[in-house]
């Protein structure tokens, strides 16, 4: 071998060296992690976070406990994470639409408003947000459909988290439609379809893989959400699961495996919607700027 070929071998070696360490040094906390959840409050004080559990350390129950203590929460999450991101998403195509393929007065400044409104910091506007909700009353405007009027919380985060989400989802869907071919949209208009159709027949078909980036960042940022949950859900029936896992942390003792399995059964959901649409996300941000 010479001296070059040797050289290289030790460069990669370094850097495979090197990667590995840095995995391990990433992964370490959650490992650590998922070690704690499977052992009993005793194993974690006896043993390293990062050794795994024995069999008089091992343990289930920390899981169930967790998601009896969750289930009401994970329920609520779902009931109003689920029509915000699909609504919040539809909203933004139709918008972005609006916005990149019609021609009419006041589009740039729509825009901007847009964009100004992805840079608003939720904490400033919490007061405006809770007195708005107030006066809007969901209980006594919806007392005819028991559903709605049960759980104005929830209804309140949905259309929430729906209207702050739509600048971001407006921006996303505009810069796949800028990149879509003008030819096969003008052959549609010569044709005499008309925007609706344009909109239904070829850019809804060619925005599947963008709609995935714009739901599956949506839902976890709407899942994730605990500051407007905390000031808008002011019944304990309709605590969402952020906040109920905030109450796995006990006055006294911390139990320190039923965090850790809380932590990963409220993380559950959103690992699932990348694990489903993982394809459909990497082509869009892929391909939706392109």
């Amino acid at each position: 071998m010479s001296a070059t070929d040797t050289r290289l071998a030790w460069n990669r070696v370094a850097l495979y060296t090197t990667l590995g360490l840095l995995v391990a040094f990433y992964l370490s906390p959650l490992e650590s992690a998922v070690m704690t959840a499977f052992k009993t409050q005793t194993g974690f004080f006896e043993t390293s976070p990062l050794v795994p559990p024995g069999p008089s350390t091992f343990t289930l129950d920390a899981w169930g406990q967790a998601f009896e203590r969750l289930e009401s929460g994970l329920v609520n999450s779902l009931l109003f994470t689920i029509p915000a991101t699909v609504l919040s998403a539809t909203l933004g195509s139709l918008v972005a639409y609006g916005l990149t393929n019609t021609n009419w007065r006041g589009q740039a400044f729509v825009l901007v408003l847009l964009i100004a409104g992805i840079f608003i910091p939720y904490q400033s506007v919490l007061v405006p947000l809770s007195r708005f909700w107030a006066i809007v009353d969901v209980a006594s405007l919806f007392s005819w459909l028991e559903p709605v009027a049960n759980n104005e919380g929830l209804v309140a985060l949905a259309v929430t988290h729906t209207a702050y989400g739509v600048p971001i989802t407006t921006l996303l869907f505009r810069a796949h439609y800028k990149a879509l071919d003008d030819s096969m949209l003008e052959a549609a208009r010569l044709d005499g379809a008309s925007i609706a159709k344009i909109y239904a027949r070829i850019v809804l078909p060619l925005s599947i893989p963008m709609f995935a980036v714009a739901l599956i960042y949506q839902f976890t940022n709407i899942w994730n959400d605990l500051l407007f949950a905390l000031v808008l859900v002011q019944n304990p029936a309709n605590d969402v699961v952020t906040m109920s896992l905030t109450s796995l942390k006990g006055s006294m003792v911390s139990q320190y495996n039923l965090q850790m399995a809380g932590a990963f059964i409220t993380a559950l959901p959103t690992l699932l919607v990348y694990v489903l649409f993982g394809e459909q996300f990497a082509e869009g941000v892929a391909g939706g700027g392109a």
